[in-house]
């Protein structure tokens, strides 16, 4: 069967194998010379992409890279030395104006209320010049933003905050001298209480009071070094901090500065270096070296009003780099990856973990015993209109089956956890330009109309083109949550409402099914909530996140259910009862379903216009264990909001087309338009008119609340002008994009695998398994992201032919174990409960 898939980026069948005329025929059926050349170069060309790059070659490539890239960063951890905390201190590049990314880890922007939680109880000490108290300053205005810069110069200055207990306090030393070295030694012998932190740096004095002299330099060294002893001592109980000298702007110094060149500044750094690396050669230094605010002014010191003072902005780099440096141990924010130790396994993960490797072992005693041989099903798709039957009976499956699908996926599930949960690959945070997101745009859209091929049906909606929807707009959504688009207001809008038309396609397709079907057997059921929440449950479990974590899974499968409900409740109405002209009073049904219909929109009416009550329904235990996110439904209750009508939009536009193609008003055949040409001319330029005011209206838009509050009543608006302009011209039915309808077909795996191992740290921020080369690394993880998403939708295909059998006994007795098992594992959540760290 992977064998014969279609190409990963691709997925389109030879030409010949669609039942269409021979390749030679319809080139020359529909262009000449040149344009017949160039035609069949672009059909060879794909045909030859497909035959040599199959997804079976592109998941071998992906499991190569994948151990190559774990060895590498194994290595580099274990013989490049430097921790996230030494590169936080160290290294970092501007992502933008003011937005500082350290290498290869996230910094979380600490807020007062935080900070005053990390720093209570403590005292902090900044000692040094004038450039110390600029990152004094810095320093408290995280703990208190209103803080003003009124300190008198040369002198030390305190802040308190009684409320947490926390005591910042300046000291003025502009010289590493004896001085400096008193107060230390004051601090070392117990005359004064000892600080929990001491930040502190000094040079641009010494050489401008001593006009740069080498002797300085040497004396400087020396005081270095008495003052390290002590530093070394106050590093027993405190974290202590030497601040390298960043440079200055030579050109607009004073006069009395000219000789602090940075030549000198440089020498000066490269003794403070000199001195705390040989402690660490003898017996480990733990005065650590801040070297990443240097770094940010090297980029903005031409900004500097005097040319030896910084911007705020850029000071504000090393503020918050040393509040990260502090507080991500003890708070452990979640996108706070520098400086910050990953918690132990739980039990639940522990759990997961034995249930994995006890499948290999099982295989392995299987493959020992030779019973390891077994046909792979193929699987039906429940959520199209018609199953998919195989083309011969297929043996009935044994316990192999089952055991390597779970091998393969308890592999997959460590290559997330390595991903997300442990401190071997790097992450760094989002940051949205125009560029990150609309250039990928451009080039999702080139290789969709490159891979465009006739379609197998003309009907509106046909599978492949709600393949290739739904395929186009996941993409979409991912280099949206890659770039931080969200960050953009009418971006964001028009994402919304891609969210809305998934939604509205649950309510179109699931609604088409049971009407057409009219299968409401407990098989089916089964099947597609296995589908939807397979993946999801593994990796609550994996990765220690609440079933609410995973939003959309929860939204969809609540409104399946609600579906099925409200459709398998008597009386139960079908296309063939309400569209039979036999029946007496058969016009009725149809008033039946839309009484139905009506009865859903009370009900949501009622659900979102009283917060209240639907807060109270779903905190109730253990509803409240599927819907609560760090111990509340409000974000339940704001996802649930944002597209309540979606839904029951795409059931009422799924009953007017069935209903209308029953009746023979639409025209549906291979290149023929929808409706008349008047109808369909006007519906045209309605729709667009309506693409565009609603494009317009989003641009114009202030705020997301604002926005948010009209998306529920117009989205609708936007995705019938689309399902309009896609299936009104005959000739835009007969084809689609199989690029897009392959991604398609995983849209739900790519949407959840994106979380762990595309982005990082709970989508907060982006996997880096490529440092230093942000456009490479975004492709490897890439491809490594999409054969991993195509896996698991296979993996979970396997496992649903064998979970979910057809007997309504087995199932019965199935589903009870199930019960008991999904009862214990709350009962261990709740009592393991504990919030979503950084939400």
């Amino acid at each position: 069967m992977e064998q014969q898939e279609a190409v990963l980026l691709n997925a389109a069948p030879a030409d010949g194998a669609r039942g269409g005329p021979p390749l030679l025929d319809r080139t020359g059926a529909c262009c000449h010379g040149g344009a017949k050349m160039a035609v069949l170069a672009y059909s060879l060309g794909k045909r030859e992409i497909n035959h040599h790059f199959t997804i079976r070659n592109a998941k071998l490539i992906s499991t190569a890279l994948v151990v190559l890239l774990v060895v590498f960063h194994t290595a580099s951890r274990y013989y490049g030395g430097g921790d996230s905390c030494e590169r936080l201190l160290s290294r970092g590049r501007y992502l933008g104006e003011n937005v500082w990314q350290p290498y290869g880890c996230m910094m979380h922007k600490y807020r007062s209320t935080e900070s005053k939680t990390c720093l209570a109880e403590k005292r902090v000490a900044f000692l040094g010049d004038s450039r110390i108290r600029q990152l004094f300053y810095s320093f408290i205005k995280i703990i208190d933003p209103g803080q003003a810069e009124d300190g008198n110069k040369h002198e030390d200055i305190s802040f308190e905050v009684q409320s947490s207990s926390v005591n910042v306090d300046f000291l003025w030393y502009p010289e590493a001298n004896n001085s400096m070295k008193e107060r230390l030694t004051s601090w070392t012998n117990g005359d004064l209480p000892k600080p929990d932190v001491v930040i502190l740096g000094a040079a641009t004095w010494s050489i401008k009071f001593h006009s740069g002299s080498s002797e300085t330099l040497e004396q400087y060294k020396v005081n270095l070094t008495a003052i390290a002893v002590h530093l070394e001592k106050l590093a027993d109980h405190a974290e202590v901090y030497w601040v390298l000298q960043e440079p200055v702007n030579e050109e607009v110094l004073s006069e009395s500065r000219k000789m602090i060149t940075n030549q000198q500044v440089d020498l000066y750094n490269e003794a403070a270096v000199d001195v705390f690396n040989k402690n660490k050669r003898s017996g480990g230094s733990r005065v650590q070296l801040l070297a990443a605010s240097r770094q940010a002014a090297m980029q903005t010191v031409a900004q500097s009003d005097d040319g030896l003072h910084l911007p705020e902005a850029t000071r504000n780099v090393g503020a918050m780099v040393l509040m990260n440096s502090l507080c991500n141990k003890l708070l452990r924010p979640i996108d706070g990856s520098c400086c910050q130790t990953f918690a132990a396994p739980n039990l639940l993960q522990k759990l997961s973990a034995l249930i994995f490797v006890g499948s290999a072992a099982a295989l392995l005693v299987f493959h020992v015993l030779g019973r390891n041989r077994h046909r792979r099903p193929v699987p039906p798709d429940a959520e199209s209109l018609e199953e998919k039957k195989p083309a011969t009976a297929a043996a009935p499956l044994g316990l192999t089956a089952p055991l390597q699908a779970l091998c393969r996926m308890g592999v997959i599930m460590s290559y997330f956890y390595l991903c997300d949960r442990a401190d071997v690959f790097m992450k760094e945070q989002k940051f949205y330009t125009h560029s990150t997101f609309f250039i990928p745009l451009i080039y999702i859209f080139v290789l969709g109309v490159f891979y465009s091929e006739n379609t197998k049906e003309t009907k509106l909606l046909n599978r492949e083109q709600t393949d290739e929807w739904k395929g186009w707009m996941q993409l979409v959504i991912l280099i949206y949550h890659v770039s931080g688009a969200s960050a953009f207001l009418p971006v964001y809008m028009h994402v919304r409402v891609l969210v809305a038309a998934y939604l509205f396609q649950t309510g179109y397709g699931h609604f088409s099914f049971f009407w057409l079907k009219g299968d409401f057997g407990l098989y089916r059921v089964c099947q597609v909530l296995f589908r939807l929440n397979f993946l999801v449950l593994v990796l609550c479990l994996v990765m220690d996140r609440p079933y609410q974590f995973y939003y959309f899974v929860p939204l969809v499968t609540f409104w399946f259910v609600v579906i099925y409900a409200l459709l398998a409740v008597w009386p139960q109405i079908l296309q063939k009862k309400a569209n039979s002209r036999f029946q007496k009073g058969s016009g009725l049904w149809h008033f039946g379903v839309l009484a139905k219909l009506l009865s859903l929109l009370l009900f949501i009416c009622l659900f979102a216009f009283s917060q209240g009550f639907f807060e109270r329904v779903f905190s109730v235990w253990p509803i409240s264990a599927l819907f609560e996110l760090n111990g509340s439904v409000h974000e339940w209750w704001f996802r649930w909001k944002l597209d309540r009508f979606a839904v029951i939009h795409g059931m009422l536009f799924a009953l007017i087309y069935l209903v209308l193609q029953k009746r023979q008003v639409l025209s549906e055949g291979k290149g023929e338009a929808l409706f008349s040409a008047k109808i369909s001319n006007l519906l045209l330029f309605l729709s667009v008119v309506s693409f565009i005011t609603y494009s317009i209206w989003a641009s114009s838009c202030k705020t997301k609340t604002e926005c948010n509050e009209m998306h529920p009543y117009i989205s609708v608006v936007q995705i019938l002008a689309f399902i309009l302009i896609r299936n009104i011209p005959g000739y835009a039915r007969s084809i689609y994009s199989s690029f897009f309808a392959w991604f398609g077909k995983i849209s739900l795996e790519l949407f959840i695998c994106q979380y762990h191992i595309w982005l990082a740290a709970d989508t907060k921020g982006i996997l880096v398994l490529i440092p230093g080369n942000p456009s490479l690394n975004i492709m490897v993880s890439t491809f490594i992201f999409v054969c991993v998403a195509h896996e698991i939708s296979l993996i979970t295909n396997d496992l649903a032919q064998v979970v979910i059998p057809k007997d309504n006994m087995a199932l019965l007795k199935r589903l009870g174990a199930v019960g008991l098992l999904a009862a214990l594992w709350l009962l261990l959540a709740r009592g393991n409960s504990h919030p979503t760290p950084g939400a």
